[in-house]
């Protein structure tokens, strides 16, 4: 029997997170390799060929796509962006795995999924990557047992050590709460209907003008509730924390106690500085899902459906923010491509 060739993979965005992506590619995953490069920055799309080899380096996506032995394309370039590359895959019928956001407003999502839907099949993996985080997973299963009840509430903390100079007031919601927002469906099974953002006074570690850190809810047409507590310049680590309180008992993850020193009269462990080193194995196990379903002639994962509804309810999120009180998500009907 022969061996199958390796899934072709063209990274659009070789920015920090293609740039790992590509090497993730390359050192860590298996069955697959990077085939093109393309970033409007040249030089920058040269520096990751040079580092994983092989490869063709192209400033426009559309060239990429077309590259020899190209076979899938992993878009990972700023969200603005994500659209045109999307649709240039749909042209050429070619499975995506598109980092979050799908696109950055509700709009040109529905866009997007309206263009899949004609193409009568799923193409699109979304990286909401804490479906694949290990923690996450076990609370998932653990929910769906039975074993604590009905969901009631989902208390959710997301910290950073600080924020980018670009970083925006609505930025927190958009760039960062978005994640908060695909755990609550996926972990609750809901959709959520309304979000409020509250304000305490800013932190004196943020800076001038940003509204940092703010207190949101999210009402899910399930009757559960899920807060996010989002602080983008704690100043001391990267937290991702969750707690599921249910009907019977609760679950908590993100404590990040795996490992707890005893030394020199005191006690105590590491807290992780950014998202790659807290959700290095969740990436790992999503492009690794992704690139064994691709080869299999499969989608899986979160779909463009799910990119669709988180683009929604932050676009609500930024306008409770902005305007204060309770703001309704609204969703078009969910295709039966996405049931």
């Amino acid at each position: 029997m022969t061996e199958r060739a390796p899934l072709g993979v063209a990274v659009i965005g070789t920015g920090r997170m293609g740039a790992d992506h590509a090497r993730r590619i390359h050192e860590v995953t298996s069955g697959a390799r990077v085939a093109a490069v393309a970033d409007v920055d040249a030089e920058r799309a040269k520096a990751v060929a040079a580092r994983v080899g092989g490869c063709t380096v192209h400033t426009d996506p559309v060239a990429a796509m077309e590259a020899d032995g190209v076979d899938a394309v992993l878009i990972a370039s700023p969200g603005p962006a994500h659209e045109a590359a999307l649709l240039a895959a749909f042209a050429r019928d070619l499975p995506v795995l598109c980092e979050k956001p799908l696109t950055p407003d509700a709009a040109s999502a529905l866009r997007v999924l309206e263009a899949e839907q004609r193409l009568g099949h799923r193409r699109v993996q979304v990286g909401f990557m804490r479906r694949y985080d290990p923690e996450y997973a076990r609370l998932k299963t653990l929910l769906a047992t039975g074993q604590l009840g009905r969901a009631l509430m989902l208390h959710n903390r997301h910290r950073n050590v600080a924020s980018a100079p670009s970083f925006t007031s609505s930025m927190l919601v958009t760039d960062s709460v978005a994640h908060e927002a695909d755990a609550t469906r996926w972990l609750l099974g809901h959709e959520i209907t309304a979000v409020t953002v509250l304000r305490p006074t800013p932190s004196a570690g943020a800076p001038d003008g940003l509204q940092d850190p703010q207190f949101v809810v999210f009402e899910t047409d399930g009757g559960a509730l899920s807060d996010v507590e989002i602080f983008v310049n704690c100043g001391f680590g990267y937290q991702v924390q969750a707690e599921l309180v249910c009907e019977r008992g609760t679950a908590r993850i993100g404590d990040g106690h795996a490992l707890v020193t005893h030394m020199a009269g005191r006690w105590g462990g590491t807290i992780a500085q950014d998202w790659t080193e807290r959700f290095e194995t969740a990436y790992d196990r999503e492009i690794q899902t992704w690139v064994d379903a691709t080869r299999r002639g499969e989608v899986t994962g979160p779909s463009v459906w799910d990119g669709y509804a988180a683009a929604a309810v932050c676009e609500a999120g930024v306008r409770a923010l902005h305007d204060g009180g309770r703001v309704a998500v609204e969703l078009v009907d969910r295709p039966a491509l996405y049931a």
